[in-house]
């Protein structure tokens, strides 16, 4: 779970970095023009909706990043993806829609529907267009619906998907908005300690953008606190009695110090623990996120940049608030703002007579400026976070080449230009002496394998590069290896292709995958995989193929068959068979991939040994036959008869619960269990 939240924080990266640029412009808008907010001066206001255009959109913007930053290979099909889902989402949910779908007035729409277009729903948005995109891209159509195949399906089927998402909203999302506003208006009847609970859950709830509905108890009138306009009031707020010097605005105070000196504090401990390698474009990101939360008192660009990938951080920063707010209501150290907790508002309110012993929040911030460096470059360390500048190069360019560049559009198929990108990760044509292919990896001769670029291939979407001489490379991609094989040897035919980068340039260590112990834990069983053959099962990572043994194909056990009948270990669809009949992929209905091949480098037998019982793309029920096999002639003639039975997507599960050992019966004994 915590490698697939760091993999939604680096695509969040993309339009977080949007957000620093725009928070700027809005901050100089608002120093021009403080009063009237760009309604007074032409300037301001440009430079105000300029920013705000992009602010305004946060939600939009992380459903198209996430979607692309997600995806496969980067495309811009993805990214297009997300955005149709997202529009198709919040169109159905937008109170209009949904009094017309519920046949109600407008004005007996939840006022959750108000708040419909958050981040929470931009990210979820994201994640499943990535996932529709990563799964049906290549799917090809029959040939009246070819217009329609690979990438042009995806945004179709995203667009059904999001109606059943935007169903189940239509009946959760009040529960969740109106659960948390009851919560807010039992808090703020303790006091100081009720505002520090309510920073720490006003922090707490950003990355589900469900802070709105906290926010509006507090800041505005739902349960008659109502401590901006009171704040805002001023004089007036005190002449009337709705404002009280010392309590008024203590649901604001405790924000300045944490925005204006604990965060920037947070961004410089980033800075200083990333790689330096990475601290050029690191310190550029982080300075700009800290100039904005000082400044403007913006904080998404930093909050984001950390709140996946760190998540331990995320909950330290959402206590530090807490304890900000609650010190700053105790001690009536007091400051409002109208727009948010920078360094503009701090100067505005300061005239307010409401604000009491606000220069107080300056020392305040400068302690807590202190702490959030020491914390966070302490937690970062201590716990090797992969803060940003910390992970390795993936998705760097440092090394010279863009996995991101699409050949499509000179009439190469998206799987031709993958290829075409393949190729330049092992060091081009020039590199390359022979391609051959097994059922999830691609088996290559090269002049020299040091050329090989193990992080280009990782970025293009291999799961593992695997060295097996100076001379031979294999790269595992799943389950479309055969397609890419023929691709790279239609790309060849076509000229050379240059190299990702020289050794020189980005030099890759040889692959050390040391075995995994298959996890154990999990909570609800997904698909138990029974044994293909009968035999006598092996771990993992004592079969002779690193590729295997390392786990690089996936997690699960293997089997010396002593059967020649090999049966399909679950019900579901058969995605895959080998041309030489060695080798089967199966999807189970529940989404897992289960990779079944028979001995090892018995692809050069060129399907002798071996007879198919069905056809690609059948339906199979767990235990009907697939291939026969002649084991005498298999025994006599391949390099070994030990067979993997992997889940090569056991990535995108909780964990695989090992039930076998010693002889299993094909069909009947249960090898592992699948668990999300």
């Amino acid at each position: 779970m915590l490698g697939y939240l760091q993999k939604v924080g680096r695509a969040l990266m993309v339009p977080v970095a949007t957000l620093p640029a725009a928070a700027i412009l809005m901050g100089v808008g608002y120093w021009i023009d403080p009063d009237s907010w760009g309604a007074g001066n032409a300037l301001a206001a440009l430079l105000i909706k300029s920013g705000s255009a992009i602010i305004d959109h946060m939600a939009v913007l992380f459903a198209i990043g996430v979607a692309y930053g997600m995806s496969k290979d980067k495309d811009g099909a993805a990214a297009l993806t997300g955005f149709v889902g997202f529009l198709v989402v919040t169109t159905l949910c937008s109170p209009a829609a949904v009094a017309m779908i519920q046949k109600i007035p407008v004005e007996q729409v939840p006022a959750a529907f108000g708040k419909i277009e958050n981040q929470f729903v931009g990210i979820m948005v994201g994640i499943l267009s990535a996932e529709m995109y990563n799964r049906f891209s290549h799917v090809e159509l029959p040939k009246a619906l070819s217009f329609f195949s690979g990438r042009r399906l995806v945004p179709i089927l995203v667009s059904f998907l999001m109606i059943v998402v935007a169903f189940i909203l239509m009946y959760v999302w009040p529960v969740i908005f109106g659960g948390l506003v009851s919560f807010g208006e039992h808090i703020q009847k303790l006091g100081s300690v009720g505002a520090g609970i309510y920073a720490f859950f006003n922090r707490l709830l950003i990355p589900v953008g469900l802070h709105h509905a906290l926010n509006s108890v507090f800041w505005f009138d739902v349960a008659g606190i109502n401590d901006i306009p009171k704040f805002l009031g001023g004089a007036q707020s005190i002449a009337n009695g709705s404002g009280i010097p010392g309590i008024t605005g203590r649901y604001q105070a405790g924000f300045f110090p944490i925005m204006m000196f604990g965060l920037p504090g947070a961004a410089l401990a980033i800075y200083h623990c990333a790689r330096p390698e990475n601290r050029v474009k690191v310190g550029s990101i982080m300075l700009a996120a800290a100039f904005a939360a000082f400044f403007t008192g913006i904080t998404e660009p930093l909050e984001f940049s950390f709140m996946f990938v760190a998540p331990v951080l995320y909950v330290i920063h959402a206590v530090l608030t807490g304890i900000s707010v609650f010190i700053a209501a105790s001690m009536q150290w007091i400051a409002g703002f109208g727009f948010s907790a920078g360094l503009v508002d701090m100067v505005l309110s300061s005239r307010n007579p409401l604000a009491v012993h606000w220069w107080m929040l300056i020392p305040q911030g400068l302690v807590f400026f202190v702490l959030y460096y020491v914390v966070f470059r302490f937690t970062i360390r201590k716990f090797n976070l992969l803060t940003p500048g910390r992970e390795l190069a993936a998705g760097d360019e440092t090394d010279g080449y863009d996995v991101n560049v699409d050949h499509s559009d000179n009439g190469e198929s998206q799987t031709e230009s993958l290829a075409r990108r393949y190729i330049g990760a092992v060091g081009g044509s020039e590199n390359l002496t022979a391609i051959d292919a097994c059922i999830t990896r691609l088996r290559l001769n090269v002049k020299d394998s040091a050329q090989v670029n193990e992080g280009v291939a990782k970025r293009l979407g291999a799961s593992g590069v695997i060295r097996l001489n100076k001379q031979s490379v294999q790269i595992i991609v799943g389950t479309q290896a055969e397609s890419i094989a023929s691709a790279m040897k239609a790309v060849l035919t076509k000229g050379p292709v240059a190299a990702a980068a020289s050794a020189a340039a980005a030099p890759v260590p040889a692959a050390t995958a040391q075995p995994q112990a298959v996890m154990n834990s999990g909570t609800q069983v997904v698909a138990t995989l029974l044994a293909p053959v009968s035999g006598e099962v092996v771990a993992l990572e004592n079969v002779p193929d690193e590729a295997f043994a390392s786990k690089a194909v996936g997690e699960g056990l293997a089997i010396k068959p002593t059967g020649s009948t090999v049966v399909a270990p679950a019900a579901g669809t058969v995605v895959k068979i080998f041309s030489t009949n060695h080798a089967f992929c199966l999807e189970t209905e529940n989404g897992v991939e289960i990779v079944v091949h028979m001995g090892l480098d018995t692809v050069a037998l060129e399907g002798k040994g071996f007879t198919r019982l069905i056809e690609e793309g059948a339906t199979v029920t767990a235990g009907q036959p697939v291939l026969e096999m002649d084991l005498a002639f298999l025994n006599a003639s391949a390099r070994s008869m030990i067979s993997p039975v992997v889940v090569s997507n056991s990535d995108d599960f909780a964990g695989l619960t090992l039930l076998a050992g010693g002889s299993v019966v094909a069909g009947v004994t249960p090898l592992y269990e699948v668990k999300n």
